[in-house]
């Protein structure tokens, strides 16, 4: 849908993966924009969408108790797409009503809008939205990728802001450690490498992260469900592997600037994504 993109180009810098593919955010994600006089922090989540699996029932369970952390809500809804979003059962308009019986100010974003020809057809999407809830209280039109609407988007945040210290350090715009965004990164690379539903299937954590003033060295485990899926990850003669690992350890350089060993291994850890104790080894929390 494009929350993690709208937060990178937010921030101007990736603190969340990006994928073409649905819920590739699996667990809430801190950015923060500081500025003269405030601190606005921002709360990336995983989609909310249908779930059969304990994975998926703990991503959309964090998206849900985000709400009831935050001072406003973004709602970030496909202006391209035809999906009823009003009606469907895990469309954008449950997560609006949900806002509303606890008081929480919603925006509705429409996303995508450098998809959308005819944006006089927009009007009547932004009218429906602006009628739809009490809870919202501003329907803006913005391209995440592109960049447009987002200065218009930052000055209407601001209002919302509620006064108060700063609850970070002012350089800091993330709350994850850089062993937490190489884990991603990996994960990230998998995603875009792998196809159909193996990505879903794949996990990353990393085992050992030493580095000096010139050299980082890493190894980690991408974790997957099946031996028929560790033959696909590994690849003909390990050329997966090797394909991921190069990939991402130039993802990792380009990142934080150090030069970067980077050692990765396939484990089988069957039915972990249904299992709540595998997912907590892992590092979900169920």
């Amino acid at each position: 849908m494009g929350k993690s993109t709208l937060l990178n180009t937010i921030l101007t810098e990736m603190v969340s993966i990006v994928t073409p593919k649905p819920q590739t955010t699996r667990q809430r994600i801190l950015g923060i924009v500081p500025g003269p006089g405030y601190q606005a922090i921002f709360i990336d989540t995983p989609g909310y969408h249908q779930f059969k699996k304990k994975l998926n029932q703990a991503m959309v369970e964090a998206a849900l108790s985000a709400i009831g952390d935050a001072d406003l809500v973004l709602v970030l809804v496909d202006a391209s797409d035809p999906t009823d979003e009003f009606s469907d059962p895990h469309g954008a308009g449950v997560l609006v009503r949900r806002c509303e019986e606890i008081g929480r100010p919603v925006f509705v974003m429409l996303n995508k809008i450098d998809r959308v020809r005819d944006k006089k057809a927009l009007l009547p999407i932004i009218e429906r939205w602006a009628a739809f809830s009490p809870a919202v209280k501003n329907v803006i039109p913005l391209s995440a990728a592109k960049g447009s609407g987002i200065d218009e988007l930052l000055v209407e945040i601001y209002g919302y802001l509620p006064e108060g210290p700063a609850l970070y350090p002012e350089d800091d715009l993330t709350d994850q450690t850089e062993r937490e965004i190489t884990a991603e990164i990996v994960r990230e690379t998998c995603i875009l490498c792998l196809r159909e539903e193996l990505p879903y299937a794949t996990a990353v954590t990393i085992e050992r992260f030493s580095e000096t003033a010139a050299r980082r060295s890493i190894s980690g485990i991408i974790w997957v469900e099946r031996d028929s899926q560790k033959a696909i990850v590994i690849g003909k003669r390990g050329s997966m592997i090797r394909h991921i690992g190069q990939t991402a350890r130039e993802q990792l350089i380009a990142r934080f600037g150090v030069e970067t060993q980077l050692f990765l291994e396939v484990k089988v850890h069957p039915g972990w994504t249904d299992d709540p104790a595998s997912l907590r080894e892992l590092g979900y929390k169920p």
